[in-house]
């Protein structure tokens, strides 16, 4: 998010494409290759425009390394201490090119302890798993195709799963809450067998970890697609929707003021539903906000 709040970029590298419907698909044939179906997700929210680039490619377009991945034109890499991502994507459902680079440094040399690699088991049988890698950082945004450049502050995770997410999980919320002193990361999953996760551990600059204050579910008012958003925060606050950034049948990405631990905070969140994006409906809807390469 840049430091003017008008612009910021999402990308996340997909080694087996959750949402995607090809991956879908192939599971319900049987065992899938993962590698088959792989993307670099790219969403821009811009002054004037947003744009969204999301292409399913195969593994002969997959190149991993210990410090690098690539898919297709796009590569992520570590390299004296920060992660360098250069992207080259083509946007959909309208074709333009989507193309840059950001620079990612951590605040903290290592990862603070509950960002430990092992990850965080977000169902019973630890068969999902999150790490908060770098979840206080600075990014440095140039693009070429829009011409746009900005900096602000950024955040790192990776999750890993060992089976489909809407088998473990009915839903969940997630959000990043940026105060004055730190951050509040919060995760509430709901799981298929009825049980209820809530993480919310706060870090400060110096990759230092602790938990919040017990927190509560309020409400963040519905999308367009009729799907109910709720932040977990500070009991009896009033969280304020500022932009909705996507609304999708079963996902939306949301900016936020919120209240975590007595103290406001610019909130980025995330509200996903996984009963909806197994439904026949959606599943025919996912193909227009992407491409595939052969």
């Amino acid at each position: 998010m840049s430091d003017d709040g008008r612009s910021a970029i999402t990308i996340i590298a997909m080694l087996g494409s959750v949402f995607s419907p090809y991956y879908a698909r192939a599971r319900a044939r049987g065992a899938a290759d993962p590698l088959m179906h792989c993307a670099m997700n790219v969403a821009l929210y811009g002054p004037r425009a947003d744009r969204w680039a999301l292409t399913e490619r195969p593994r002969g377009a997959v190149f991993r390394s210990p410090r690098s991945l690539a898919v297709g034109p796009s590569l992520m890499e570590w390299s004296g201490g920060e992660l360098r991502v250069a992207f080259d994507e083509i946007t959909a459902p309208v074709p333009s090119r989507l193309a840059g680079t950001v620079r990612l440094r951590p605040s903290a040399p290592e990862p603070a302890p509950l960002g430990a690699r092992a990850g965080v088991a977000l169902d019973r049988s630890g068969r999902h798993r999150w790490s908060p890698l770098a979840p206080i950082a600075r990014a440095e945004v140039e693009l070429t195709h829009p011409s746009l450049r900005f900096s602000g502050s950024a955040y790192l995770d990776t999750n890993a799963g060992d089976e489909p997410l809407e088998r473990a999980f009915e839903s969940w919320t997630w959000s990043r809450a940026l105060g004055a002193d730190g951050i509040a990361l919060t995760y509430d999953v709901r799981r298929r067998d009825g049980t209820r996760l809530l993480l919310a551990p706060a870090f400060d600059a110096r990759g230092g970890a602790r938990e919040l204050p017990p927190l509560a579910s309020r409400p963040l008012g519905g999308t367009r697609w009729g799907m109910e958003r709720s932040i977990a925060a500070d009991p009896g606050s009033a969280p304020r929707l500022l932009r909705t950034l996507e609304d999708t049948p079963f996902y939306a990405r949301s900016l936020a003021a919120a209240r975590f631990g007595g103290k406001p905070a610019t909130v980025v969140h995330e509200a996903v539903s996984l009963d909806r994006f197994a439904s026949s409906w959606v599943q025919l809807l996912l193909p227009f906000r992407m491409r595939r390469a052969t």
